[in-house]
């Protein structure tokens, strides 16, 4: 492998402005130069006052699920900030990035899948499957997929939604990602989650489209490859999850 497999290589970061930083930082140590360009903003919801009655209503609960990062950043700051957590709730998340989140507030004994960041691998767990007569809160954004929720429902769970934020499009300026593609100083394309990649298309106009269509596209999830490739996305390329799996799936495209 070269000291630097991805000198000189321009690389769009599409992650949210405040989950960036990691992917972005591994990207200039292999020597390539990240474009931040969120695709998502994370704010909160409009109004709290159903989810904080649930907070209220914790210890009424066997298991509390957190679908992704972000949901397990706000829930627990929300739970923490107004009770202590239920010393018998027992946690979930989907990926590492939750596990650490819920970590660094004191929740410990984390569920979680390891190789494969998603609510499949999470419900192929052994914890997740006698759930008869279970009840789960399943910390989540406004909306997304119910795939967790019906599975552990058909499983005999019954299930409540904490919906502790919601996720919007930003009013982001395309021109320099355009600019950076008219004078070929970009490479590829990093993106975390169908939507992202949805608000990507509507955010470049039919131009920035163009390009996109043609150049590498880096994806954690073979969902979200499937969502590229029916928009028209030439080259799409799995990687592992999370952000190193992002990085290490750039560096070996680059190193071919």
């Amino acid at each position: 492998m070269k000291a630097k497999p991805l000198a000189g290589k321009g690389i769009v970061v599409t992650r949210p402005a405040h989950q960036a930083r990691q992917l972005a930082k591994l990207i200039e140590g292999a020597g390539g130069r990240p474009i931040l360009f969120p695709v998502i903003e994370i704010r909160d919801v409009v109004d709290p006052t159903t989810l904080l009655r649930l907070i209220d209503r914790l210890d009424e609960f066997d298991l509390a699920v957190f679908v992704s990062p972000n949901a397990a950043e706000k829930g627990i700051a929300l739970v923490t900030a107004r009770r202590a957590w239920p010393p018998k709730l027992k946690a979930a998340a989907v990926g590492s990035g939750g596990v650490r989140a819920l970590e660094r507030r004191g929740v410990t004994g984390v569920i979680a899948p390891s190789g494969r960041f998603d609510s499949e691998a999470l419900l192929g767990l052994p914890a997740l499957t006698l759930m008869f007569g279970k009840r789960v809160v399943v910390f989540r954004g406004v909306g997304g997929r119910e795939l967790l929720s019906e599975t552990l429902t058909e499983r005999g769970a019954l299930v409540e939604y904490a919906e502790c934020y919601q996720r919007v499009q930003p009013a982001s300026d395309a021109a320099p990602l355009l600019r950076a593609w008219s004078g070929g100083k970009l490479d590829a394309v990093t993106v975390t989650s169908s939507e992202g990649l949805r608000n990507l298309f509507e955010m470049i106009g039919a131009p920035g489209r163009d390009s996109l269509l043609r150049t590498p596209l880096f994806v954690p999830h073979p969902r979200i490859m499937a969502a590229a490739h029916g928009l028209g996305v030439a080259t799409v390329v799995v990687t592992g999850p999370g952000d190193e799996g992002l990085h290490a799936g750039l560096i070996a495209y680059f190193s071919a």
